[in-house]
């Protein structure tokens, strides 16, 4: 009888109690559902803003990271920069080797193939990206003349980059002597106003102190026009390149979303060049060995003026022995004259055969030359004499 009379007592929901039920109920999932929306597309922008920061980061530590060896352990003839443009630079630098206890390599990576640890060579020469100059047209020998350079030339260039429908998206590319590109880093914009690369370059006035300043973009590209970096003919125009102490690199980043949901984040990083201009010295031992013969010839020029020809190959001590020659003392000497005196001419090593013409001379004039090789102690070898010249 008790159990009856509470379940007579006992109401249900009226359907009015339960469509407000369902209505708050609705109205509580409807926004616990727009707050993880929310809260969803808050992570996704902020897992696209962090990918992009760090595309933007990775991209410009590695070009950080390798533009800094430019030139590391570099011999004194192969040129550290060999080309720079607005959007490719190319350098040597002894990077990496596949040799156990190389001191001298910055990274050591014992599956690294051979061809890509060491100086390229005329016969597998390449055409530097996006311009038309090749490179090399001379070997560089390694300190010493032990073989090929442990320098090898290392290539970044910004590519448009065709796997976007963007007209303005660009790549970044990374290449080591004649292997194929690697891909660094895509999703790169240039920053308005500004190419990817810019250079500085050292400036040493006569009568100031040295300084540096930018190299006006009327200038680019420079390029080691000169094969043999320090030679005679590296000088003037063609020597320009060979005073940049600095690359600054530009570009913008972006998390490839269209409209409002892109986000651009911008760097210009300066990279110092701290080998630049340095020399590789070669060990010095004993006294240079010449071993060969000057030759001198007289000859008019093409506008009938007098001349003297003189030609010479390397010295034994260059092309192998200690490799230690580092250029050439000529001296010149009137017939009637027995004293040598003071040295005629010197010429820096590192050509495959040399020349020079003689042109401070007069018709009638009767002289003897002479050669000898210099080496870094300094030491002079013994002289080779030419025989008796008469300028006609």
């Amino acid at each position: 009888m008790i159990a009856k009379g509470i379940g007579r007592n006992q109401r249900g929901m009226t359907l009015i109690e339960l469509m407000i039920s369902l209505m708050v109920f609705s109205i509580v999932m409807a926004a616990g559902l727009n707050f993880l929306r929310r809260q969803s597309e808050s992570y996704r922008l902020g897992s696209n803003r962090m990918d992009m920061l760090q595309n933007l980061q990775f991209a410009a530590n590695v070009l950080s990271l390798d533009l800094r060896t430019t030139g590391s352990n570099t011999p004194d003839e192969q040129p550290f920069l060999i080309y720079a443009g607005n959007d490719v630079v190319a350098f040597n630098a002894d990077y990496t080797t596949n040799v156990a206890n190389d001191a001298w390599a910055v990274y050591y990576d014992p599956d690294a193939p051979t061809g890509s640890v060491t100086a390229l060579v005329p016969s597998r020469s390449i055409t530097i990206p996006h311009t038309t100059f090749n490179y090399p047209s001379v070997a560089y020998q390694a300190l010493g003349g032990t073989g090929n350079s442990p320098a090898e030339t290392i290539i970044f260039f910004f590519d448009p980059d065709s796997s976007t429908t963007r007209n303005d998206d660009y790549a970044l590319f990374r290449q080591v002597n004649s292997d194929a590109p690697e891909l660094v880093a895509r999703n790169l914009l240039q920053t308005p106003g500004l190419p990817f690369f810019e250079y500085f370059w050292e400036k040493r006035p006569l009568s100031a102190p040295a300084f540096v300043e930018q190299v006006p973009t009327s200038a680019l590209p420079l390029m080691h026009s000169v094969p043999v970096h320090g030679s005679s003919a590296d000088t003037g125009a063609a020597a320009l390149i060979d005073s940049v102490r600095a690359v600054q690199v530009n570009f913008t980043t972006t998390n490839g979303l269209p409209g409002d949901a892109e986000r651009l984040r911008s760097v210009t990083r300066l990279v110092r060049l701290p080998n630049a201009g340095l020399s590789v010295r070669r060990s010095c031992g004993d006294e240079p060995l010449l071993g060969v013969n000057i030759t001198a010839a007289g000859t008019t020029t093409g506008l009938g003026e007098p001349a003297v020809n003189l030609t010479w190959t390397p010295a034994t001590d260059e092309a192998g022995g200690e490799g230690d020659v580092t250029r050439y003392v000529v001296w010149r000497r009137a017939a009637t004259n027995p004293d040598w005196g003071d040295p005629y001419l010197s010429v820096p090593a590192g050509q495959a055969n040399y020349t020079y013409q003689d042109l401070a001379v007069a018709t009638g004039d009767r002289y003897f030359y002479a050669l000898a090789a210099q080496d870094c102690t300094p030491s002079l070898s013994s002289q080779s004499i030419s025989g008796l010249v008469v300028v006609p």
